[in-house]
């Protein structure tokens, strides 16, 4: 089953941020998942095959002799089935010199000797011949998502034989699968009456002599070939099994275990669907609830009591772009909380409850605090005071999850279940005194405050307390001031682009059609492999499933092998639908305001870079023609003078420069020529002058690849050249710049020895498959950790940067504002009379972020848009 899910589910649509395969994973799981769902069984077991080699082949050598290589992606795969069934603490079984087959054989027969009615989920028609009343097979006729129940009278309405009979039609017939050859000319229905004929093989066999024509003829020319395909396709039911039938009862499963599992293959969906099962014979919790008191005493006393200590806060309430609202509020000890709906405080309670939330010394730990931030400040409460974030604190313990949910984070740290009050769905509940608490609310403050002494504990060992508290913990103010400030848009003008790359769409799409005569639909990947490989005869791509790829990498590969007409107008289609699909994007996040406010995140990249999100404006292109088009639409708003834009030049190759102490790369920095002609000269043993803009631009590509883990073969197809032009190309550079070959080979061999990587602030990423079996993850792990100290060192000084000149504005009292961070650029809006104040922060905090031995070097630029200050 898992390697029909591998065939059915595309792998480019199937993989996790570290590289790693999941479609047979995936396929598999979310199958296993829905007949746990529909068939609510009692026991559940899986069996593997173990290996090639079983008794089968020892009696005919041929025994499945001409299948194909299994591909490495899928090999790679079954470990992980593996763990996803010990996580659901279900039993699978395989066998020296078995198949899995035979494991099932025994367990059915095991079943209906215990009076258990068995159901086997198998691809292999082979286990049609258990089918009794007691057995029914459910068999993939499409993919693994529709499943044909085969009892008895299935199996005879579909082979016209009964199961007991299929072993000797498939003997008759062969199965190419297996590499057992049939009686030629003769298929199912001959064989089917035959075998009703002379009631089975046994009867045929005896008479032989007295079928006519050519297919007994046939028959007795491969008679024997009959009996021992018989013999090979006949499942043990006897086998010694380790887990037998009646010992695979469901058993409750640890949720952390599949929170560990999901969180590592990214299966956030299938988690939900698995968890939405619900009832004590799916799943058994084995966490405790918590179970926080709300507290009856006057807020101002209760806090009062509390003076000093961290308490745990949680802030209900609206999200929009930019602001929100408070609806109600949590406060707890971890013992005890008290609950407020903000509509209803009002007089000296309200004034301790905002003295209070506005108070720094007052310690506070929250969750998501920038969203609670946005909450309390659009009802007027100003928030300050915040000591721990626990969402953070957990993404810098772990950056490589994919949820920081708090539910998932009191599962995971704590091992307590964090459920909503019965009925209440997350709202209001009546307490015992009879007044209105937000139960719901107390249990998240009280789960905040206890993952404040979890998670210390966990970044004080990985070293990363100063990391919260002197830089995550500041950005995520910087950012939410950025957040509710915006950016102004002029909306004409981006709707007049929009029409424009709506114009570019259909001027593409008609000079596609004109090139093959007709019309197609250019996003019809069917179409499109039938315009491409069929009518134009092109090359092949990558095989999948549904035919050969035409996806945006083997197109543009295809389009520099034949330059062909067609599929220049079909990148130029594609490229414009993107465009406007990004225009349209901004539209939709203009605020009533006029401005865009997009909504970054601290927790989503492993590497520590901040992400964008409704609308993501990282995905803007840089270098482009259109980029700058679309950049053209931010704007200065009303009432200030100019924007600035101020970058760092070659961020990441100056980090490497000095984390590899290579002197010729600390030379060609500290000489203020140009880098990529410094380095190419020394490459290609000409002077400076003499670098050529191909020699320029292709060590431009490879000192940046070798700052992003970039192989060989990887640098030969960004450059289309030869894999061994690229090595060649790489080891020259090497022997000339020898510090960073040994920077990069020791970043990998320490990293495999302490577990993770490490950025100049010290922002560790553990990185366990450095030492995996499976020869893809680990790969993709070593490519892990030659980037994360570099682009986890970047992100770390742009964040130190942001908060430098934020605080440098506040001191100098200017009414100037951050706007925008996007890769290492940050984007100021300045107020009149400001500029060259700004203009000097912005050198010089940014140029102090960190004392590196080549010199941090900033660009700025100023214009009425984020085009015209682009520099």
């Amino acid at each position: 089953m898992a390697y029909r899910a591998f065939f059915a589910l595309p792998a480019e649509n199937f993989s996790t941020s570290t590289g790693q395969t999941t479609n047979a994973v995936y396929g598999f799981t979310s199958m296993l998942i829905n007949l746990l769902r529909d068939e609510s069984p009692t026991h559940v077991a899986v069996a593997f095959d173990k290996s090639s080699h079983t008794f089968r082949t020892d009696t005919y050598p041929e025994y499945k002799a001409g299948r194909a290589e299994t591909p490495q992606e899928f090999r790679g795969q079954i470990p992980l089935i593996m763990n996803v069934l010990d996580a659901l603490a279900i039993p699978h079984v395989a066998l020296d010199g078995y198949e899995a087959d035979d494991i099932l054989a025994t367990w059915s027969t095991q079943a209906e000797a215990a009076d258990i009615d068995t159901l086997i989920c198998s691809g292999d028609r082979d286990a049609f011949q258990l089918v009794t009343d007691r057995v029914t097979v459910l068999y993939p006729i499409r993919g693994v998502s529709e499943l044909a129940r085969m009892d008895p009278d299935a199996v005879f309405t579909k082979y016209g034989v009964w199961p007991a009979q299929y072993r000797d039609l498939a003997a008759l017939v062969g199965e190419s699968a297996d590499n057992l050859p049939g009686v030629p000319k003769v298929g199912p229905k001959t064989a089917a009456k035959w075998i009703g004929l002379y009631d089975g093989l046994d009867g045929i066999v005896a008479h032989a002599d007295v079928i006519g024509g050519v297919a007994g003829s046939n028959l007795r020319e491969h008679l024997d070939q009959v009996v021992l395909n018989k013999t090979l396709n006949g499942l043990l039911t006897d086998l010694d099994l380790p887990v037998p039938a009646v010992a695979a009862e469901r058993r409750a499963y640890e949720r952390e275990a599949v929170h560990e599992i999901f969180d590592a293959l990214e299966f956030r969906v299938l988690r939900d669907r698995l968890f939405a099962l619900g009832g004590a014979d799916v799943e058994t919790v084995s966490a405790e609830t918590f179970d926080v008191s709300v507290s009856a005493d006057p807020l101002a006393d209760w806090l009062a009591a509390r003076t000093g200590r961290v308490l745990g806060v949680h802030v209900s309430g609206g999200l929009a772009h930019g602001s929100g609202e408070a609806w109600s509020i949590a406060i707890s000890d971890g013992e005890s909380a008290v609950t407020r709906d903000l509509a209803q405080v009002s007089g000296q309670e309200e004034r301790a409850l905002a003295d209070w939330l506005a108070d720094p010394a007052a310690p506070k730990a929250l969750h998501e605090a920038k969203d609670a931030w946005h909450r309390l400040d659009g009802s007027g409460l100003p928030l300050a005071g915040v000591a721990f974030d626990t969402a953070i604190a957990a993404y810098l313990c772990h950056p490589d999850q994919r949820s920081y949910a708090l539910e998932d984070l009191a599962l995971r740290h704590l091992q307590r279940e964090l459920v909503a009050e019965e009925g209440t769905g997350g709202q209001q509940a009546l307490n015992l005194d009879g007044g209105d608490a937000d139960v719901d609310g107390a249990r998240r403050a009280g789960a905040v405050h206890a993952l404040v002494g979890a998670l210390d504990g966990e970044l004080t060992i990985r070293e990363a307390c100063d990391l919260l508290t002197d830089l995550e913990l500041p950005v995520a103010w910087v950012l939410a001031d950025m957040e509710k400030t915006g950016i102004a848009a002029d909306v004409d003008y981006l709707e007049g682009l929009e029409r424009d790359f709506t114009r570019a769409v259909e001027e593409a799409a008609a000079a596609a059609y004109e090139v093959i005569g007709r019309e197609v639909n250019l996003s019809s990947p069917k179409q499109l492999q039938q315009v491409l490989f069929e009518d134009l005869e092109m090359p092949k791509t990558r095989k999948t499933k549904t035919g050969y790829t035409t996806d945006a990498d083997a197109l543009a590969d295809l389009f520099a092998k034949t330059e062909h007409a067609f599929l220049q107008h079909l990148l130029t289609h594609r490229d414009a639908i993107r465009l406007r699909q990004t225009v349209e994007s901004l539209l939709r996040f203009v605020a009533p305001d006029g401005r865009i406010h997009t909504t970054y995140s601290q927790t989503v990249a492993a590497t520590g870079r901040l992400s964008s999100a409704d609308p993501n404006l990282q995905n803007i292109p840089i270098r482009t023609e259109a980029g700058t088009r679309i950049r053209e639409a931010f704007v200065v708003g009303e009432g200030f003078e100019t924007l600035l834009t101020a970058d760092y030049s070659q961020i990441e190759m100056r980090i490497m420069a000095h984390m590899s102490g290579d002197a010729g790369l600390i030379a060609a920095f500290n000489s203020g020529e140009d880098l990529h002609s410094f380095v190419g000269s020394r490459v290609f043993g000409v002077e400076p002058s003499e670098v050529t803009a191909p020699m320029r631009s292709k060590i431009k590509a490879m000192s940046y690849g070798l700052a992003y883990g970039l192989s060989a073969f990887g640098l030969s197809k960004q450059l289309r050249i030869a894999t061994s032009e690229a090595r060649g190309l790489m080891a020259d550079y090497f022997e000339r710049f020898g510090g960073v070959r040994d920077y990069l080979e020791g970043v990998v061999a320490q990293a495999r020895s302490s577990g993770y990587t490490q950025t100049l602030l010290g922002r560790r990423r553990y990185l366990p498959d450095l030492t995996s079996d499976n020869r893809q993850r680990r790969e993709m792990a070593e490519r892990m950790a030659l980037n994360a100290p570099i682009q986890g060192s970047a992100a770390d000084l742009v964040k130190v940067a942001m908060v430098r000149v934020a605080e440098a504005f506040t001191a100098a009292g200017l009414a100037s504002r951050l706007l925008l961070q996007v890769h290492d650029e940050l984007v100021v809006e300045v107020a009149p009379g400001e500029r060259a104040e700004v203009e000097r922060i912005l050198r010089a905090e940014m140029a102090g972020a960190a004392d590196l031995s080549v010199p941090l070097e900033v660009s700025v630029g100023a214009g009425d848009s984020w085009r015209t200050a682009g520099h």
